[in-house]
This record gives C-alpha cells, structure tokens and sequence, in this order.
C-alpha cells in the first residue's frame, strides 16, 4: 500500500501552491513530494554521511560508534573523513554550478567585444568601467570595448590555476583576508580550488577531516568571490543594473487564457532574451495572428 500523503498545508505556506499541489493529486501528476515520501525511511548511514562510494572498493558503511563493526573504510578512512569528503564534494558540485553560470556572463562579454552577436550588448558601461578599475584595468581615455576586452581576460583569469588571490577579493576587509590567508584557504581559482577538491577526496589523498572541511571552506570562497560575483557583476554590465520594481509572483501570475512562460534570472543569458522577445511588437504581432493572446 502507499503511503499516505501529507496535508498540503505541510508542504507549503503559500496557498496557491497549496490549490496547484491538490489539482496535481486529483491529475494523478507526481511531485518532488511525492518523490521525497517514497525515499523514507532513508538509510541511517546516508542521513550520517558516513558512506562512501568514491572508489571502486566501495561502497563503504563505516559506523562513528566505537564498538561499531565498521569503523573504518577500504582505504582507511574513518567516519570524521568520509563526513568530510562527502562534505567536500557538495561543495565542490555547488561551487561548479554556481561559478559555471559566471563563465556564461563571461562568455557573453567576450562575444559582444568580439562582434559575435548584436543581440547582446553593454548597457551599464559606467559599471564596467567601475569595476575594470577596482581589478586594475586602465580605463582613462580607452575605447569601452578594449576595456571590456581587458575585462573579459581578467575574469577568465579568476577561473585558472596561476593566482595567488582571485581578483575581487579585495572587496573582503583586510582582518578577514589576513584571517583565510592564516588559515590557508585564500581562493586563487574557481577551477583549481574545485579540482583540488575532487583531488583532495579521492581514495588515500587526504586522510585528514579538518584539512579537507578548511579546503570545502577555499572552494566555496572561490565561487563566491569569484565565479558567483563574476556572474553578477556581469549581469550588471550586459543587462543592466536593476532597480526595484513592483510586481507579482508565486503561481498566482498564472494566466488561463494566455501562454505563460516561466523565467527566473539565477542565469539571465536565455531569460533576458524571452523576455525581449515577449516585448517586440513584432512578436507580439505574429502571435496575435496565430490567435495566441500576448503579454509582456
């Protein structure tokens, strides 16, 4: 028999959510709440963290207790490591994601200083211009585009193996980078320290929870003073700074009688460009003639 689901009410504070959730289970359309109901009860070890499948002696079970059976993996490893390296590894995954968005914005950067598109463009140059000379860039007297240009390596830069520091950390107050510079963890790249990290905890390299929870603490030092804020500085830059504005959200925005597409700006290089396209007249006049109400 299945499991019996749980109150709407439960899963949600918002009652729109709550009315869209009851029309799936009347579909018979699956959730991620569903899915996470089917999961339980998990495995004790996965919940501890205390099992490892980073090499192929694995998986290992290793139990914290000290009359456990199972206090240490293949390689050695006991449960203060194997939290660790799990740890570790989230981190390094996050890191990717977050900072793989800032090469995107990158990217974009170099296309438009190239001439490789024309529906991208800089639309906030004070901005560039500002943070060109926060990364020590000459801008006085210079074209934008070859600012942009310098821009563009100084950032692809942030992401290689041969810094000390990543650029904007010079953002962070001094007492705060001469504490990480003690502690070993000033981040000298986005792709280094994520590499490191996947070195760091594979089978027999570091045998050491603390050393490898300080370089989990470098990795994601290097996603957020570097890939992250990359990401959104150049955001800033191509699709200009935002201002608050007014408006609705949550599923209530959900029109019946209109195509709705839903966007989110965590990486805006598709998004900004639907929602260009949702304010063209052109669009908006083609889909009138296809008999599809239009809405910016």
């Amino acid at each position: 028999m299945g499991k019996e689901p749980r109150p709407v009410e439960e899963l949600s504070i918002w009652e729109d959510a709550q009315r869209m959730l009851e029309k799936a289970r009347r579909d018979g359309v699956e959730t991620a709440h569903d899915r996470l109901q089917e999961q339980t009860p998990h495995c004790k070890f996965c919940e501890l963290g205390t099992t490892c499948r980073n090499c192929v002696m694995g998986p290992c079970r290793i139990s914290p207790k000290k009359n456990g059976k199972m206090q240490r993996g293949v390689c050695g490893a006991d449960a203060d490591v194997i939290v660790a390296r799990n740890f570790g590894r989230f981190v390094a995954g996050g890191s990717a994601g977050h900072s793989d968005h800032g090469r995107d914005l990158i990217e974009v950067l170099e296309a438009i200083v190239e001439g490789h598109t024309k529906d991208y463009e800089i639309r906030d140059e004070a901005k560039l211009l500002r943070l060109a000379g926060e990364l020590g860039i000459e801008t006085d007297g210079r074209p934008v585009m070859d600012v942009a240009s310098d821009m563009v390596d100084a950032c692809y830069s942030d992401f290689g193996s041969r810094r000390k520091s990543v650029g904007f950390l010079t953002r962070a107050p001094e007492q705060r980078r001469e504490l990480w510079e003690n502690l070993g963890i000033t981040p000298r790249g986005v792709d280094r320290e994520i590499a490191e990290m996947m070195h760091r905890t594979h089978m027999g390299c570091d045998n050491d929870a603390p050393n490898t929870m300080l370089h989990a603490a470098r990795t994601a030092l290097s996603d957020g003073w570097a890939g992250s804020m990359i990401g959104t500085e150049l955001s800033d830059v191509i699709f200009g700074t935002p201002t608050p504005k007014r408006s609705s959200a949550n599923l209530g925005v959900l029109k019946e009688d209109q195509v709705n597409i839903l966007v989110h700006g965590h990486n805006p290089v598709v998004s900004e460009m639907i929602l260009a396209a949702a304010r063209n007249p052109e669009m908006i006049e083609r889909a009138k003639k296809l008999g599809q109400p239009a809405s910016t």
